[in-house]
């Protein structure tokens, strides 16, 4: 049995010719002439092969319009005279055809064409504009979801224009941006630093000159004066926030416990009267609360928070934007980091180890053959986020990558670097 040609079929034919030319003008192209099979046997196997799909699509689609004439929209089409595949090199018998979609009415496609048009447009002005521009003016038509995903193709493949000291105009927004972080008032942020001493103000003052201290560049443009009132702001958030969990009765018993304190150091000292010695002796009481290893809830300052703080000082325009964008981090991005345990950070080096054990299992057998596990020698970085590793600069473009794609992928990154260095691990071990 031979399969059926477009000359067996002339009403069929020119019924296509007439839907062809009228209804699916720019989708669907006119069926060959009837020298088409006279000019096949010239043509090259691969050529033919094509040829004869596109035959009998257009005949299958002709057989649809005339089944169908009321509807705009026919049921898929099956090829019901369709022949067992024979060699092309023996005859003119067209393959088996892939499956027709269906053919929607003319309005629905334009409205389908459309909307891709729209959201393709959007993309595609977002993709056109610089990541300063794209500040400046905001998302195009709108489109957050759009102008974010350009963003972050361009924080990837073209990074955050700055000059050679890490030094950018848009950094900091994006950085806002990226993680989320709500509008701040300044005048909040001048009244958690009016309110004095936080109960971590002594424990902050015995990190703050430490930190950075061997890169000139942090020394030169960020002073320990501004660090200590962002993380004493900061301090004083995070307190508050735990006030407003603990128990009425709680609050109540430490706050009689606070006062019957002060009126025993009252007594004893004849000089606490004054608001500052006041302050001093509440900062050195209550410098721990919070922040004892041996509890997991939040606390108000842990050890690293300094250094986690820095890089936000650094590339902000003002303390109130640092301090926006530094308590989004520790509240939404990494709450675990300031427990008391630090659970996050330990949760982090474990999986250092199990990333590390996946990616390269003879560096990692290698490691904990030598008693080195993560808890060793990546806990400053885990607890960072890289910002004690120096230069500066790049831990800045660092974070930019981070804060696109999410903090947590910090772990893959600290594995890479041991990759890097992992001739000179395998070497210098032995």
């Amino acid at each position: 049995m031979t399969s059926p040609t477009r000359e067996a079929f002339p009403p069929i034919a020119e019924a296509f010719n007439a839907f062809a030319t009228t209804t699916l003008p720019n989708q669907i192209h006119a069926p060959p002439s009837p020298h088409t099979h006279r000019l096949r046997k010239l043509q090259s196997a691969h050529n033919l092969g094509a040829a004869a799909r596109i035959s009998t699509q257009n005949s299958l689609i002709s057989q649809q319009v005339l089944r169908h004439p009321q509807e705009g929209a026919p049921p898929t089409t099956r090829n019901v005279n369709r022949s067992p595949q024979r060699n092309r090199a023996n005859s003119d018998a067209t393959p088996p055809p892939p499956p027709t979609p269906t053919i929607f009415p003319n309005n629905l496609l334009l409205t389908l064409n459309h909307k891709r048009s729209a959201l393709s447009k959007a993309s595609r002005v977002a993709d056109a504009m610089s990541l300063d521009r794209l500040i400046r003016e905001g998302p195009p038509d709108g489109d957050v979801n759009s102008a974010l995903e350009s963003a972050r193709l361009k924080v990837l493949d073209q990074g955050i224009r700055s000059d050679s000291d890490g030094m950018s105009r848009t950094r900091i927004y994006f950085w806002l941006i990226f993680i989320d972080a709500p509008i701040l008032d300044t005048n909040e942020y001048l009244a958690l630093i009016h309110r004095g001493a936080s109960p971590a103000y002594s424990k902050i003052r015995n990190d703050t000159f430490r930190t950075l201290t061997t890169d000139p560049l942090f020394r030169r443009r960020v002073s320990e004066a501004s660090l200590i009132r962002l993380l004493n702001a900061i301090a004083w958030k995070l307190h508050d926030a735990k006030e407003e969990r603990r128990p009425t009765s709680s609050r109540l018993s430490l706050a009689h416990t606070e006062s019957a304190s002060s009126s025993r150091s009252d007594i004893s000292q004849t000089d606490a009267s004054s608001p500052s010695a006041r302050n001093r002796a509440r900062a050195l009481t209550l410098t721990t609360e919070g922040s004892d290893a041996a509890t997991s809830e939040p606390g108000t300052y842990v050890q690293g928070m300094n250094v986690l703080a820095a890089p936000f000082l650094y590339a902000a325009r003002s303390e109130v934007e640092a301090f926006a964008a530094f308590h989004t981090l520790l509240t939404k991005e990494c709450p675990g980091y300031i427990r008391g345990a630090m659970d996050g950070v330990h949760r982090g080096l474990a999986l250092v180890d199990k990333v590390l054990a996946i990616v390269d299992p003879k560096l990692s057998f290698y490691l904990t053959s030598k008693g080195l596990s993560a808890e060793i020698y990546a806990f400053p970085s885990v607890l960072t986020l890289c910002a004690c590793t120096p230069p500066l600069p790049e831990v800045l473009k660092h974070w930019d990558f981070l804060f696109a794609y999410g903090p947590q992928l910090n772990i893959v990154c600290i594995v890479a670097q041991l990759i890097m260095m992992r001739n000179e691990l395998l070497t210098s071990l032995k």
